[in-house]
């Protein structure tokens, strides 16, 4: 099979058939062997009827319900292990990415050898205040941490290489940063492609602000699991012991002062009148925990059944 089309959706029902009808033209006038994968992450609409009723009349669709709401990222997780075509391209739902754009995207994947092609918005039709902006910013940071240069990461529409959509587990909100996974997982050939992106024709956007503030919090916790996942003690056992001893250091000098001004008969206090003595035990105790805790990792990652998993791209005997 040529393409998978994965198609997240949360109360979409009136898009729905224009949106299948539209990537049904675009399949057949290439000739593209295809499959479309609807996951309905827990609609409150009649968006699953209307599903039941494309399948009905289309051997190209699959669908996914969930029980309730769990996400983007759940959704794709869950169509990326159910599709079967050599390359799959992602869209959302609400007809604000254009069908019309998966032949080019798949021509980059096959003969380009992209592992992965990410669409870019150039021109949008959001609210400049509360989407644009924030979303520059957002991008921005993201491709510092990651050395990924894509003006958009967070676009839903992409095209993957079959190998990679396997490979990757994409939890949480994580969707928004697929392209660090895919690096990440080793597939490091990411292109990008200018798309066009459509005014939204029904409905509302499902995306609040919060999106903003939890995108940067996941980016942080991906870089640390990826750069101290499988070796904490680097990260907690080097700043906890770099914290013990400049509290170390600092306690002896407080008792160094006190001695110096005995004997040479100036005014002294007891050490234990002294802010600088509590602030260097303190650090003494906080160098402690965190080496601990860097130690607990260890112990943790060691038996982990993922400690030993690598991805092999060949192996030849």
């Amino acid at each position: 099979m040529d393409i998978s089309v994965v198609i997240p959706l949360y109360n979409e029902e009136e898009s729905l058939s224009e949106l299948h009808n539209r990537i049904k033209q675009v399949m057949e006038d290439n000739g593209f062997s295809y499959e479309i994968i609807f996951v309905d992450d827990g609609s409150t609409d009649g968006s699953w009827d209307i599903i039941k009723s494309l399948k009905s009349s289309s051997e190209h669709v699959k669908a996914i319900k969930f029980r309730r709401n769990y996400g983007k990222s759940p959704a794709l997780h869950c169509a990326f292990q159910k599709a079967q075509g050599d390359v799959l391209i992602t869209m959302d739902a609400d007809l604000q990415d254009s069908p019309e754009e998966i032949p080019e995207l798949y021509r980059m994947i096959k003969e380009e050898k992209y592992d992965l092609v990410s669409g870019w918005k150039r021109k949008r039709y959001d609210n400049k205040l509360t989407k644009n902006l924030p979303s520059k910013l957002f991008n921005a940071t993201a491709r510092k941490v990651s050395g990924i240069k894509l003006h958009d990461f967070n676009c839903g529409l992409k095209a993957y290489r079959k190998s990679l959509a396997k490979s990757i587990e994409i939890y949480n909100d994580m969707h928004r940063y697929i392209p660090v996974l895919a690096k990440y997982a080793g597939y490091t050939k990411i292109g990008e492609k200018e798309v066009v992106h459509s005014p939204r024709k029904y409905g509302k956007s499902k995306f609040g602000s919060r999106r903003f503030l939890n995108g940067y919090l996941d980016l942080i916790t991906l870089w640390f699991l990826n750069k101290f996942g499988k070796k904490p003690m680097h990260f907690f056992g080097l700043w906890g012991t770099v914290m013990f001893i400049i509290g170390f250091i600092a306690t002896i000098a407080v008792g160094v002062i006190k001695i110096y001004d005995m004997n040479h008969g100036n005014p002294y206090r007891l050490v234990t009148e002294s802010p600088y003595f509590y602030i260097s035990l303190t650090m003494m105790i906080l160098g402690t925990l965190l080496f601990l805790a860097g130690f607990l990792g260890e112990l943790i990652s060691r038996n982990s059944p993922e400690r030993n998993h690598y991805r092999i791209e060949e192996n030849i005997d």
